[in-house]
């Protein structure tokens, strides 16, 4: 039997109590043995076997612990992931990998040097919409796309008293939401030639952006991502436009709804969505329905676990990596600029 990878977790809050804990905790690859949390005990509520310490110090001087995951604000992704890699551990990053693609590139090289694994938790790759859509990429339905647009919308007007609000060192929508859709774009698409971005503040009393528009530029296509806190109507998720056909599709992913439930992701069915979300598939001569495929993040654990032992290359690869920091870092300046940057 495969050697089970002791697992430690840096921070206990939405992402590591709902995106992280509860597939360590049904992945025979896995065991989640430590977790940093610096006041609480939630950790050991959700499984008492989970022994919580109370700095990412005492976490790293941990022998036995092979893999860290950094799920805290922002702004310490990449001293927690440096201090991780030093101390000869694998980190798993809940993105953005890091705030800039500099600081990306030196995590990278430090993992390489030291042949270890860092990649981000990049789990939208694994939703249900975007897994259908590559599907009918694959199927050429839609043949030559032309237009591909993508969105991330929520509705909460009111400001919240949380760090992705207030913190100007890593906060705002543009690296919390916009890794998600910028990495989707560069698995589908690679590197653009250019970018620009229109990066805003729209709420009312709002300190941090939450509203971005990022157009990258192909040389034979065309890539918008949106996200906007004040989108009431949320559903769309993609529009793809084909010189065959067009794809719509809505609705988000059902796990993290599904999680924050405590439903554990070894459930039957997990992941499966209603019909009211599935794609429309429009050519000039039909209007079919395309059902979606689960939604599943256990194969990006499966994944990570076989890169640290050595059996395959890990998928998120660190040209990705680099690319979706590259872009989120020119939108930012377009944004300032008001000019398209080159690639």
């Amino acid at each position: 039997m495969p050697r089970i990878i002791s697992t430690g977790l840096i921070g206990f809050g939405l992402s590591g109590r709902y995106f992280h804990a509860p597939f360590l905790h049904t992945n025979p690859n896995f065991r989640l043995t430590k977790v940093v949390e610096r006041h609480r005990n939630e950790a050991q509520a959700f499984d008492p076997a989970i022994q919580t310490v109370r700095s990412h110090e005492e976490l790293l001087a941990d022998p036995d612990i092979e893999l860290v995951i950094v799920s805290t604000p922002n702004d310490t992704h990449f001293p927690y992931a440096k201090a991780a890699l030093e101390a000869g551990k694998h980190v798993l990053i809940e993105k953005p990998f890091a705030n800039t693609a500099t600081q990306a590139r030196e995590l990278l090289d430090l993992a390489q040097q030291k042949g270890l694994v860092a990649i981000p938790y990049q789990n939208r790759r694994y939703d249900a919409d975007f897994l259908t859509i590559q599907q009918v990429f694959a199927a050429g339905h839609l043949g030559e796309i032309v237009e591909y647009e993508a969105h991330f919308d929520r509705y909460r007007p009111e400001i919240l008293n949380s760090w992705k609000e207030l913190d100007a060192d890593g906060g705002g929508n543009l690296l919390n939401l916009g890794p998600h859709l910028v990495d989707q774009a560069v698995v589908l698409f690679g590197a653009p030639e250019a970018v620009f971005g229109d990066i805003r503040v729209v709420r009312t009393g709002g300190k941090l952006d939450d509203y971005f528009d990022i157009r990258l530029f192909y040389s034979d296509k065309r890539v918008i991502l949106k996200s906007s806190l004040v989108a009431a109507e949320n559903r769309l998720r993609y529009l793809i436009h084909g010189r065959k056909a067009s794809l719509a599709k809505n609705g988000l992913d059902i796990q993290e709804e599904t999680l924050r439930k405590d439903v554990l992701p070894n459930t039957p069915a997990w992941g499966q969505e209603p019909e009211a979300h599935y794609a429309t598939l429009t050519s000039p001569e039909d209007r079919t329905v395309i059902p979606s495929l689960a939604g599943n993040y256990h194969p990006f654990y499966d994944n990570l676990a076989a890169a640290i032992r050595g059996e395959r290359p890990a998928e998120i690869t660190a040209e990705q990596v680099m690319t979706t920091l590259r872009i989120l870092d020119l939108a930012q300046e377009s944004s300032r600029t008001g000019k398209v940057e080159r690639f």
